[in-house]
């Protein structure tokens, strides 16, 4: 196989002959017919061929067809992708891809040029269903879908539990076998799916989104099925189901295939199982283990109650031989005479403390007499008011002729008139 242009047709006449035989040298054609002959030439012998080369100018048009160039060095072949054979294809196309074509050699009239109708796309190197694996697995990374962070808490009792399986096979009999056997009370929903081929992907992430917009939902649920190769079990690696468990509330686990296959739907669920059975295992607690844990736990409480009871035991015998148990009335008479000794001592201090606070007050009484108004009157001296305003007069010209004034004397005061006013 060369590395560049056609690498080989298949199914082709082994006699082809000239290629432009059955053209008449003396007829004059139209364009339009010597393009049909020439079409039919093509089409009639290069077909089912394999191409390889690189990918450029991928222009997929509104209509879902394709149109693109398949180039090497030395050539460029222009391709068409019709759009039932586009949505075939796993895998992201882009340019500079290298890839090995499958299709069918024709020319496009219109503009008389030859074109490969292309029917099937493979990564060169590698598988389509391994491209495109790698692919939506590095975009939805980006997303955040696998991030560890996002991990829901399996219930560890759980009530429901639903199996969104086949409802045949190996996978769906292991679980239905094991579940119950571990945890007898535990509510098995049996949830049918598709899981290989056209339409499983929808079915399974539509069963996701239905469970979990129940109001009466199940506590957790198992996603899976046995094992296969990677086709048999590329709908658990497709975007539809991956976001269904991305965005469910209900928590679940992945069991899809054996050990060593690990899909999308592993990585995005919040927990993965090998293996379906390995699955119905962590989904519900082992009823025998359970017990011997109850069991172990009993006697361990058991002996906690005896080591405390014991300890509190201990407690009252030692309070019990107390001396104030045994004569209870002596520390109350003890306090009591306490009582009576800071009693007599408090009185004693507020007697003393009485005499002085009396002394402090009479000295002050008298201090206050000094100073009183009162005392000045007593010597002959007076206070005149305004008798409107009643304000002490300090000074003749407070007040003037034919003013009242209120004169106080030591004892009892007088009413005068302002007959004149002499100034000094």
């Amino acid at each position: 196989m060369n590395s560049r242009g056609i690498v080989g047709v298949i199914a082709m006449p082994s006699e082809v002959g000239p290629l432009f035989a059955g053209l008449e040298s003396d007829k004059v054609y139209t364009v339009g017919e010597l393009t049909l002959q020439i079409k039919r030439l093509l089409e009639g012998r290069f077909t089912e061929l394999m191409v390889q080369g690189e990918i450029s100018g991928w222009r997929p048009a509104s209509s879902g067809h394709v149109y693109f160039n398949l180039k090497d060095a030395e050539a460029i072949l222009p391709c068409v992708l019709w759009r039932s054979a586009a949505l075939k294809i796993k895998f992201d196309v882009n340019d500079g891809l290298e890839v090995i074509l499958k299709g069918d050699l024709s020319l496009y009239p219109p503009q008389g040029r030859y074109q490969l109708v292309v029917k099937d796309v493979q990564p060169q190197g590698q598988g389509a269903l391994e491209l495109a694996f790698r692919q939506l697995k590095e975009k939805l990374e980006k997303r955040g879908w696998f991030d560890p962070a996002l991990k829901k808490p399996l219930p560890r009792f759980p009530a429901r539990v639903a199996l969104v399986t086949s409802p045949t096979g190996a996978a769906i009999r292991d679980m239905l076998r094991i579940i119950p056997r571990r945890w007898p009370a535990v509510e098995i929903w049996v949830c049918p799916v598709k899981v290989q081929g056209e339409g499983a992907s929808d079915e399974i992430s539509r069963m996701i989104a239905s469970l979990n917009a129940m109001a009466d939902r199940p506590d957790v649920m198992i996603v899976g099925r046995g094992g296969g190769s990677l086709e048999d079990l590329w709908s658990f690696n497709e975007e539809a189901v991956v976001r269904a468990i991305h965005e469910s509330a209900i928590p679940i686990i992945s069991a899809v295939g054996h050990e060593i296959d690990v899909t999308l739907a592993d990585l995005a669920a919040d927990r993965r199982a090998a293996t379906p059975s390995e699955a119905a295992e962590i989904v519900v607690p082992d009823r025998v283990e359970f017990e011997a844990f109850l069991h172990h736990q009993s006697r361990r409480l058991g002996q906690m109650l005896r080591q405390k009871v014991g300890h509190l035991r201990e407690r009252h015998e030692a309070l019990v031989r107390r001396r104030c148990w045994a004569r209870p009335l002596e520390m109350l008479n003890l306090w009591r005479q306490r009582l009576d000794e800071q009693r007599d001592r408090l009185g004693r201090s507020m007697k003393s403390r009485w005499q002085e606070w009396q002394a402090h007050l009479q000295k002050a009484v008298m201090q206050l007499e000094g100073l009183s108004p009162l005392k000045t009157l007593e010597r002959g001296y007076s206070l005149t008011f305004d008798e409107k305003t009643h304000a002490l007069l300090h000074d003749a010209a407070q007040t003037h002729v034919d003013a009242t004034i209120k004169i106080q004397l030591h004892r009892g005061s007088l009413l005068a008139r302002v007959i004149d006013i002499e100034w000094p």
